[in-house]
């Protein structure tokens, strides 16, 4: 007999009740930095790519802030007992943005061809998959080779973009000229894009989801200069500013003027976290008791405080709050500089200097390695900080060649989708600054992350994920710093903005201004 998932009630569709009914009309004035290198979002998954691009193209589903499923272009679904077969009924009457009728067969084409071909992140979901077919023109079912438990957490624009088959169909995809005007089913189409100035998307009048969407059109704006933006949305350019817009510091000021709202939700399914890259294998970082000392010795509260104006919270551990499993029993280090001591002493520690290379993405950040420096060396560790620039830091860290530095990455909502990756053995190659970059090599670590994934019954799921969370946690492959808060600035008339799990990526579906 087969566990129905139901397409989830409408009360998801929006984070709360909205205080007045939805008006038409109107332009989003939004600011996108860097500019991304293209919309064709089964190419080009960069953070800019996604923002944009996720309201032009769609997925199968989206997943509201706690993470669990809502429909998109899939309206209902179905998953067998034994966590095989999963079954997709999709939304009829949908059309991609020249007319074309969309079915079952772009879904096929897209995830067992497209995708399988161009996306790397999900390639390694459809190595868990054995088949993918289309019944019938609204039916696509994926068999999976064994179960796999985050599976269902796939679907989201991002990882999982549908593009229209008719068009990339026998073509070399890199090259095809759609990919500078994107083709997608979602709620706005492609309109515009000068160069070095804006894009512009422009409503999709024929969008299957009746009524929707509300906006007239979005201009994302490009505009470099940090300082810039913060003026743009001052003098009223602009009238959103996702987050990383503005550098920190200038949050509390901009935040706080007249219909200005803010917001961290949005990032639930991305779950950044924030930590320092400790490399296990030489050195005094070699030692167990030598990392505990790091973590004792660093000031979360301070940095989330002076650094990050409060925002985001201390991480308990190697999974951030809002990633599924998360096991709340376990508790943050304390700032503890004695206790950090006592640990560096039992070391064996004899002096040596770390090299800490901070990840330069901005003075907040550049800011972060300093503190660093000045906890480590409160508690008699000495530090030196090698600056680089981003291709340098990506270099540095791709050939192992520190011993601390700096990072944020994504956790994907689940943690076989973006938290396994950074400890497995498995993934300790060089050449990429975003895999198991510190050298940790744990077998019963690998097990365990190997179980989590193995099985859809969310019990077992969570035994073997609390489990592996003490032994990190122990263990301190990484000192784990904040979950980070990444806040979404905007006119407190733009309502319905944020609705979702991914924010602002597929967020003006649902988003109107109020007059």
């Amino acid at each position: 007999m087969n566990r129905i998932l139901a397409a989830v009630v409408a009360s998801f569709l929006t984070l709360a009740p909205a205080v007045a009914e939805p008006v038409a009309g109107g332009r989003a004035n939004v600011v996108i930095q860097p500019e991304p290198p293209s919309l064709m979002l089964g190419l080009v998954q960069n953070a800019p790519t996604q923002q944009i691009a996720g309201n032009i193209y769609e997925g199968l589903l989206r997943y509201d802030t706690g993470l669990n499923p809502m429909p998109s272009l899939a309206k209902s679904w179905e998953v067998s007992e034994d966590g095989l077969t999963y079954t997709f009924h999709l939304q009829q009457g949908v059309k991609w943005h020249d007319g074309a009728a969309f079915s079952a067969d772009d879904v096929v084409f897209t995830a067992d061809v497209f995708l399988r071909k161009q996306h790397p992140r999900f390639r390694a979901i459809l190595a868990h998959v054995d088949t993918i077919t289309a019944p019938d023109a609204n039916t696509v079912v994926f068999k999976l080779k064994s179960p796999f438990g985050p599976f269902l957490n796939s679907f989201e624009v991002g990882s999982m973009p549908i593009v229209p088959k008719h068009i990339y169909e026998g073509t070399d995809f890199q090259t095809n000229p759609a990919n500078n005007t994107p083709i997608g089913t979602g709620p706005f189409k492609f309109g515009e894009w000068q160069k070095g100035s804006f894009i512009k998307l422009v409503k999709n009048p024929d969008y299957w989801d009746a009524g929707k969407p509300y906006l007239d059109e979005i201009y994302w704006h490009v505009i470099p200069d940090a300082a810039s933006r913060a003026v743009a949305y001052e003098t009223g350019q602009v009238d959103i500013l996702p987050a990383g817009s503005i550098e920190t510091f200038d949050i509390p000021r901009v935040s706080a003027l007249e219909n200005t709202c803010m917001t961290e939700s949005g990032w639930e399914f991305f779950a950044p976290q924030s930590w320092v890259w400790i490399n296990n294998r030489q050195g005094p970082t070699a030692n167990k008791d030598f990392r505990q000392a790091i973590m004792y010795a660093i000031d979360r509260d301070f940095i989330k405080d002076a650094l990050f104006n409060g925002l985001g919270k201390v991480s308990n551990g190697p999974f951030a709050a809002s990633t599924k499993y998360n096991d709340t029993g376990i508790k943050p280090y304390a700032y503890d500089p004695e206790k950090a001591k006592a640990l560096v002493k039992a070391s064996g520690y004899k002096g040596e200097t770390l090299k800490l290379v901070p990840m330069p993405y901005g003075e907040t950040w550049m800011r972060l390695g300093e503190v660093i420096k000045q906890n480590l060396e409160d508690v008699g560790i000495k530090v030196e900080i090698v600056a680089t620039d981003v291709a340098g830091w990506n270099q540095k860290l791709s050939d192992w060649d520190f011993d601390l530095s700096t990072t944020y990455l994504y956790q994907y909502g689940d943690p076989a989708l973006g938290v396994s990756r950074t400890y497995i053995s498995s993934n300790i190659a060089k050449g990429s600054p975003w895999n198991n970059v510190e050298g940790y090599s744990n077998p019963k670590v690998d097990a365990l992350f190997d179980a989590g994934a193995g099985t859809i019954d969310p019990a077992k799921r969570q035994e073997a994920y609390s489990e592996v969370q003490q032994i990190l946690t122990d263990e301190v492959p990484n000192a784990w710093l904040l979950d980070l808060g990444m806040p979404t600035i905007s006119r407190c008339n733009v309502k319905d903005l944020i609705t979702t799990g991914i924010g602002l990526n597929d967020g003006f579906k649902n988003a109107y201004i109020e007059k």
